[in-house]
């Protein structure tokens, strides 16, 4: 279920503030810009409202933010819930002992980090991220969270870029989106 196809007033604010920049960052790309939405206090805050509402009393110990928009996110998400933010970066960004997930994305590969001992096993542990597109960024998220026992109970996206299909990639595990973007 997707907040978009309820009547919260609260989804067309956020979603008329995301701006659409054509042809970057290269052409053919309609990039999803949250700056707009990041600029404006009332949707963002909406925006992160919208996500505790789900998620509050739901027993998630981890939120696991995807670099770099990710971090934006579930900070605020994981204070209002009561649960650990837990970032997972782009290699070599961690200091210590890390686990990887490399993954494909539709123009090359790329690689998640993740501190060993972040997650303990058994944790129930939510992915967020600012978008979904291929959906590969958030696959390689719940295989990281799940290598370490975690249980990943949804991924939250603020967007979901519908035509690319991501969501058929996630093999079954629950999304929730604000908005989707064409």
């Amino acid at each position: 279920m997707s907040a978009y196809r309820d009547e919260d007033p609260r989804i067309h604010a956020i979603k008329t503030r995301i701006r659409v920049v054509p042809n970057f960052p290269k052409p053919g790309i309609m990039f999803q810009d949250i700056t707009t939405l990041l600029l404006n206090p009332k949707a963002f805050k909406d925006t992160i409202d919208l996500f505790v509402e789900r998620y509050k009393g739901k027993n998630i110990s981890v939120v696991a933010g995807i670099e770099a928009r990710g971090f934006i996110f579930g900070p605020p998400i994981a204070l209002a819930i009561g649960a650990k933010f837990v970032p997972l970066r782009k290699p070599k960004k961690l200091p210590g002992e890390v686990i990887s997930e490399k993954y494909i994305l539709e123009y090359g590969r790329d690689c998640l980090e993740m501190h060993v001992g972040a997650v303990k096993s058994g944790e129930r542990a939510l992915v967020v991220d600012d978008l979904i597109a291929t959906g590969g960024t958030l696959c390689a998220a719940m295989n990281l969270l799940e290598r370490a026992g975690a249980e990943v109970v949804e991924c939250a996206c603020v967007i979901e870029l519908p035509d690319l299909k991501g969501r058929e990639r996630l093999n079954g595990k629950p999304l929730y989106v604000l908005v989707e973007s064409h």
